[in-house]
């Protein structure tokens, strides 16, 4: 019975002396990869509403923690239709735009970008109801590499809805009238007391001349 207890200890102190070169091992392979890749951030609108027919810029800006340099920076967009879950690559950058040469975006997707200005901005002309969906933008500059792709959901409508802008413009324009309207009514108002006053004098003035009279 003790032998076997002996036995028993001997093994576990073994197996968590190599458990523990393992670990060790792990995190030295581990380390360096952590220290040599950073995380590209990518910036994007949320979402986008443009009119059938029109051009509509898809903003994509970045930011690296490498210096920027054109031959190695390449920027790709990808498209979901929606309601699908498959993404389809459309457009990608490198030195030169490839725009598409064959479906739906074909004559549609142009590069608005510059890379050194950590632009990756692509425009699309004569927009088609065919484009809701979501586009990604994904850039890379190794050895950053970016972890999650900016994601833009665009809703192509028949007609411009009244966005928040617009409202707010109409409450800054309904209040400055509003204001404005005020500011006449006090000046007529004011002008008609002082003309009243004027000839409430006028009246006393020969009133009192007739009296001496």
């Amino acid at each position: 019975m003790i032998c076997i207890s002996t036995d028993s200890s001997s093994s576990f102190f073994l197996m968590s002396r190599v458990w523990i070169y393992l670990l060790s091992a792990l995190c030295a392979l581990l380390s360096p990869g952590i220290h040599q890749v950073e995380g590209m951030e990518v910036f994007t609108s949320s979402e986008l509403e443009a009119v059938n027919g029109t051009n509509v810029l898809l903003k994509c800006t970045f930011k690296s923690t490498y210096p920027l340099s054109e031959d190695r920076i390449s920027v790709s967009w990808s498209f979901k239709p929606l309601g699908q879950t498959v993404e389809e690559s459309f457009f990608h950058y490198q030195q030169k735009s490839f725009p598409p040469t064959s479906g739906l975006f074909k004559d549609h997707a142009v590069w608005s970008g510059n890379v050194i200005k950590r632009d990756a901005s692509i425009t699309l002309q004569n927009v088609q109801f065919t484009f809701n969906g979501t586009f990604s933008c994904q850039v890379r500059n190794p050895p950053d590499i970016q972890g999650f792709a900016g994601e833009i959901i665009l809703k192509v409508v028949s007609k411009v809805t009244i966005s928040e802008i617009a409202i707010l413009a109409i409450a800054v324009g309904g209040s400055i009238g509003l204001i404005l309207l005020i500011l006449i009514i006090y000046v007529f108002v004011r002008l008609y007391i002082r003309n009243k006053k004027d000839m409430s004098l006028e009246m006393d003035e020969q009133r009192s001349k007739d009296g001496v009279l």
